[in-house]
Order: structure tokens, then sequence, then C-alpha cells
């Protein structure tokens, strides 16, 4: 489904914001949802599940790894819950919890973090998220997902519920820029190439998608013509689109809103190593940022279309 390389960055509704109102669709449709949160639903998004159904929102407090352990229970008992909190609170305090209690014994459990990353913004480092992927990554048996817009998440959501086993979704505090129309299709663990390109893969994620579509159109002014890999699904990753990619284009750039030690700069290297090599370079994050607005850290960490242009030179440059 390939994109014109000429993209127009425009804003939809936050990723957290798709998150809820599907999350209120799908309790519509069955009973057996219910959801668990840590005291910010007006955050999180779940306050429209819990408007229409108070009796299936189990208001958990300040008190995450509770949260993941009630979750847990209520899928062994056969309902299938979905739990959000901001990721750095879930994944870092709940952990235990998901590693015990959700991943060892494949329980069908849904987590949502949201507010991921440094595009929070203002709130801080404390509760910036730059290693959920990695952690979620690291859970046996779990599904990890991170979608680039609304009709992804609304994707992500739906499948997730309809998915036997455990997911992370990642999703994010501010407006994210639309990639997708309401009738794109999606499948679990397949990257989509949403622009094609034969010198350069850009491959990317979340809220990073959008900037390597922007970096592609610069990109192709240069002569320089550069494939789009949206990697929605982190876990299992497509493997097969990167050695591809890696063979019809020889160099890689990826790019993320994360830490670059342990995320899906990470996941994609290993894949190549297993399948095609090639040069890769790397777009994410190397410290804690500081507080500011979500544009004014994703320029200041270097999270933007000029720095995935700049990595592409590189990397092509580097091809044999």
């Amino acid at each position: 489904m390939p994109v014109n390389t000429k993209f127009e960055k425009k804003m939809g509704p936050a990723t957290r914001e798709a998150f809820g109102r599907t999350l209120a669709e799908l309790g519509r449709e069955n009973p057996n949802i219910v959801v668990g949160d840590a005291d910010l639903t007006k955050s999180t998004m779940t306050t429209y599940f819990g408007k229409e159904f108070p009796g299936r929102l189990f208001e958990c407090g300040i008190a995450e790894a509770n949260m993941v352990a009630i979750g847990a229970g209520l899928a062994m008992a056969g309902k299938i819950p979905f739990v959000a909190s901001f990721s750095a609170f879930v994944m870092t305090k709940g952990f235990e919890q998901l590693r015990c209690l959700v991943a060892y014994p494949n329980v069908n459990l849904k987590v949502v973090g949201t507010h991921s990353g440094i595009s929070i913004g203002e709130d801080g480092p404390s509760q910036m998220s730059m290693e959920d992927l990695a952690l979620a990554c690291a859970l046996p048996n779990f599904t990890v997902l991170s979608p680039a817009d609304e009709t992804a998440t609304k994707w992500a959501v739906r499948w997730a519920a309809a998915h036997v086993g455990p997911v992370f979704i990642r999703t994010g505090r501010p407006k994210a820029p639309v990639v997708y129309d309401s009738s794109a299709t999606f499948e679990a663990g397949k990257a989509v190439e949403v622009a094609a390109g034969t010198d350069v893969t850009l491959v990317a994620t979340g809220l990073l998608v959008a900037e390597a579509l922007l970096a592609a159109g610069q990109l192709a002014e240069e002569g320089i013509s550069a494939r789009v890999l949206d990697i929605h699904t982190i876990k299992p990753i497509d493997e097969a689109a990167l050695a591809k990619a890696a063979a019809e284009t020889g160099a890689l750039v990826v790019a993320e809103e994360h830490l670059v030690d342990s995320g899906l700069g990470v996941r994609v290297a290993q894949a190549l190593a297993r399948t095609v090599p090639a040069p890769v370079e790397f777009i994410g994050l190397d410290r804690f940022a500081e507080s500011g607005s979500p544009d004014e850290l994703l320029d200041k960490y270097g999270l933007r279309a000029p720095q995935i242009v700049e990595a592409a030179r590189r990397a092509v440059a580097r091809k044999k």
C-alpha cells in the first residue's frame, strides 16, 4: 500500500484517544471485555468505557502491580481484560506481575501503555517511557504492538481483543499524524510498506512513521529513493520484509522514539543478522530527556525527518 512520497503531515487524534474510543466500542459488542486502570482513566481514555460500563471498569488506584495481578485473575476467570496506565508505570511497576502472572502462564491479558516515549512532554523524565518496548519484548508469549496513528490503533485494539494471549500496545499522549485512511488493513507480524523505494529503507514505528515519510520526500529531491516500512508489530517482527528490504535496497535506517540500545533497532539488527546483513543506521534516544513540549523534545533529541535524512545518507554511503 505505497503512499505518495510527497507526504503532508496532517494531525489526527492521539493514539490513546483511539484506544479509549475503540475500547468502548468493544465493550458494547462483547460483555466479557473488562478494564482495569490505575487512577488515570481520564488520561488513558478508559473513561469512555467506564462511563458506559461502570460495573466492568475496576479502578485499582495508584497500584499498577495490583492492577496487573487483578487483570491476570480476570483473564483466568474467562474475561477479556484490558489494563491501562502510563507505559512508564505499568511496565516498570508491574513487571514482576507481568512476568510471573501473565507471561509465564500465558494469560489472556491485554496491557496498554499510554503517554509513551518523550512526547509525553511537560510531565518530565520520571513519567517518560523510553524502555517499554524492550521490557515488553523481553516477556515470552507477548505480542508487542506500536501503532502509528488512529486507524492503526483501532486495528491493534480490536486485534488484541480477538487474539488469545498476552498483548502490549504502545500509545502516546499527543495528537498523531495521519498515516492511513480508514480503509487500511493490517496483519499482526507483517510490516506495512507505506512508501516504495530502491536505494535505502527507512524502518519506523509509532510517531516516527510520519517523520520517515517526510524524510522519504526530502530524499527523493536528492535523487535517493527511500522505501518506508511501518513496523506496527515489534514482536513478532517481520523478518521477511526486513530481509527483502535489505536485499533490494542494500541499506536501512531505523527510527524510533525509544532507547536505541534496546528497542526496535536491536530487533531489526537481530533479524538482519539471521537473514540478509546490511548497513544500518539508528535514530533514537540514548539518554533521559528534559521536560518540555512534545515538539520541542522531538526536535531537541533528533527524532525528526532531517535526522532520518542524514542517517539515510550515511547508510547509503556505507553500501558496498
